[in-house]
């Protein structure tokens, strides 16, 4: 199992913290690192640092010659295609291909409201989304795209960057079984999902694997992976510490530690002492997983990062 560690770039990272995030990451052994795409707080706390996503991706493969590196994921309801490809390109080429070029639909009506963007009900935003990628695709190939689709249109457009190999390496998440998949199916070479029960995965991965079939790919093609969120302690004392400053960030502290540390473990995410970790992360490894992107929303506590890779990341890689 692959582990990587995620941050939500928009809940208090500032450059300082980024630069200790990767340098961290990258000297502890974990394989990716990732951050979101969102304007501001998703929490509600509006007044908390928010780092650009373009200039903090175009900073790991300077700092780090080793890490993969990605968003969780870029919308096309207010990031334009014709310049997600380039800066996907331009990523690509920086990095060798280390780059995970994370795309999807848009969802946060909220954030959409207030800095001005449309946010388009659901059947035309998955319109968009893939028009996007069929554009995408297609100007990465370097050659003249002449593309007249119902929300994008190109006229003879030849982008002058492309990736090294003709496309970067593209992650889509979620688990919509008529249209999420199939564009999995057609476009993603890493699959991305949120906890999902096992028998409820199981079932999601039959459907990617008949949508393969229908479009000729094999599903072993794609890398499969997914977020999950974390409360890890040596102990119950150490546990519970971790368990408050996560009620912090998230504005839940009328409730006790045990009552969000049982939520936490109900919805399949990553808690409890080293041991029980590893226990949960066979798990996903035996349901067919090859990557778990460590949702790290306390970015101060490097403590944990180490003791991550010094008590579990030996006993699942």
């Amino acid at each position: 199992m692959k582990l990587g560690v995620m941050i939500e770039g928009q809940e208090g990272l500032n450059w300082e913290r980024w630069k200790n995030i990767v340098d961290s990451t990258d000297q502890l052994g974990f394989e990716s690192v990732w951050r979101s795409d969102h304007l501001y707080s998703v929490m509600g706390k509006h007044e908390r640092e928010t780092l650009a996503l373009t200039p903090s991706l175009t900073a790991v493969p300077l700092w780090s010659d080793r890490l993969v590196f990605g968003q969780l994921v870029s919308p096309v309801s207010f990031r334009e295609p014709v310049h997600l490809a380039y800066e996907a390109a331009t990523l690509d080429k920086l990095s060798d291909g280390r780059y995970m070029f994370g795309i999807g639909a848009g969802w946060n009506e909220s954030e959409h409201r207030a800095f001005g963007f449309r946010l388009p009900p659901l059947k035309e935003r998955f319109d968009r989304f893939e028009e996007s990628l069929k554009l995408i695709t297609l100007l990465w190939s370097g050659e003249r795209v002449d593309f007249q689709g119902e929300y994008y249109q190109l006229d003879m457009a030849q982008a002058a960057l492309t990736p090294t190999d003709g496309k970067a390496q593209i992650l889509i998440g979620g688990g919509g079984e008529r249209r999420t998949l199939r564009l999995v199916a057609e476009y993603a070479d890493e699959w991305n999902v949120t906890p999902t029960p096992p028998d409820v995965y199981n079932h999601k991965v039959n459907v990617l694997e008949r949508h393969c079939a229908d479009v000729g790919r094999d599903p072993s093609e794609i890398t499969k992976s997914i977020m999950l969120s974390h409360v890890i302690g040596r102990d119950e004392q150490e546990l519970h510490e971790r368990a408050r400053k996560l009620m912090a960030i998230t504005g839940r502290e009328d409730q006790e530690p045990a009552e969000v540390l049982d939520g936490m473990r109900e919805r399949g995410l990553l808690v409890g002492t080293p041991d029980e970790v590893v226990e949960s992360i066979k798990i996903r490894e035996d349901q067919g997983l090859d990557r778990i992107m460590l949702q790290t929303l306390d970015m101060d506590d490097i403590a944990v990062l180490e003791l991550i890779a010094t008590e579990i990341m030996p006993r699942v890689s």
